[in-house]
């Protein structure tokens, strides 16, 4: 059965939100202590420093490109900031240090990836090693105790803005920040403009080097925060605090619909997959299913996701080629519904990751 080109654009869009309500329904049914709010809160607090890493990586996919190196600059910043604070004291420099080294960490990403236009996954993957064993070496494979934490920045880790866990806090100010900037902001308009296609955002007069090199410092710091954020929640630092959160972030945000190749996504769909990722961890564990067997389900929603992507940019493509057949065969004072959709939703049409 072949959809008609406005389904197939709304199933493109909507899709993700289908399956994380599909998900809830399928594991409260299968045990009813699933569906309470505690249990939603304890979702929330578990998405928060995945979430914080995400939204930054969604915009870098947007613009065709990638950084696979976040969950270990979150170890490498985490510890970091941990022997910072250990040995001086001081929880304000700890955390300062710890955004200084993620920001580094971006730039050097971005100077290589953007200016010299190195290709991103193998010089992420590089960097994904360097700062893993970075961590390793400077703390000699060893966690960073809780007693050596100053007490000031134990609290963070349960403190809260009136009755709300400051992690959801940080998590919804996130979220909504990547919204703006993508909707409502210029940044948003040509970081999918650069994802679409490369060369002609470079004729419209964006700096595309400038921003995606921003872009990469901004993914940086944010995976600072991240480590930061979850040595205070777990009370520790170890030095592999922030493993296989890149592999998270990057199966979150394609289940979110943002288009491999760049150019197409959207904020709500990225925390839609955020969700649907973090239901399905949270629901295997109250079914009791084994840790090893949750690895291996995390896996595969990944090869799901990228085989989702790939069925979706062929569905979109084909339902834009529809549309075009039909505009050119209408007459030209003839209503028609081209405009629908069209924001996120424009088709990539670049041969690939810069």
């Amino acid at each position: 059965m072949r959809l008609s080109s406005s389904m197939t654009l709304f199933f493109a869009k909507n899709g993700i939100f289908a399956a994380l309500l599909l998900l809830i329904a399928l594991f409260a049914i299968l045990n009813p202590n699933f569906l309470t709010l505690g249990n939603a809160q304890n979702i929330l607090l578990q998405s928060a420093e995945l979430g914080i890493i995400v939204v930054p990586l969604a915009f870098l996919v947007m613009s065709g490109s990638l950084d696979l190196s976040v969950g270990s600059v979150a170890s490498a910043s985490a510890v970091t900031a941990a022997l910072v604070m250990a040995s001086t004291g001081n929880t304000i420099l700890g955390i300062f240090v710890a955004i200084g080294l993620g920001a580094f960490a971006g730039a050097v990403n971005g100077f290589l990836i953007a200016y010299l236009r190195l290709n991103p996954i193998v010089i992420t993957l590089g960097f994904l090693s360097i700062w893993g064993g970075f961590a390793q070496v400077i703390t000699g494979g060893k966690t960073v105790q809780r007693s050596s934490l100053p007490e000031e920045f134990r609290a963070i880790g349960t403190a809260t803005i009136g009755p709300v866990p400051i992690q959801i806090v940080l998590l919804v100010l996130t979220v909504a920040l990547g919204g703006y900037f993508l909707r409502r902001h210029r940044l948003g308009k040509e970081v999918l403009a650069i994802g679409g296609n490369e060369r002609a955002a470079h004729l419209m007069g964006i700096n595309v080097v400038r921003r995606r090199f921003e872009l990469f410092i901004v993914s940086g710091v944010a995976a600072a925060i991240a480590g930061v954020m979850l040595t205070a929640k777990v009370q520790s630092a170890s030095p592999v605090i922030g493993a296989g959160m890149e592999l998270q972030a990057l199966t979150v945000v394609l289940l979110g619909g943002v288009a491999f190749e760049g150019g197409m996504g959207r904020i709500s769909g990225v925390v839609a997959g955020l969700l649907f990722f973090k239901v399905l961890s949270n629901g295997l564990v109250f079914l009791q299913v084994s840790p090893f067997v949750q690895t291996i389900l995390v896996g595969a929603t990944l090869v799901v996701a990228v085989a989702l992507d790939s069925s979706i940019q062929r569905m979109v493509k084909r339902a834009w080629a529809q549309r075009g057949r039909r505009a050119i065969s209408r007459q030209p004072d003839e209503p028609g519904d081209d405009q629908a959709n069209h924001d996120e939703l424009t088709p990539n049409t670049h041969g690939g990751r810069a």
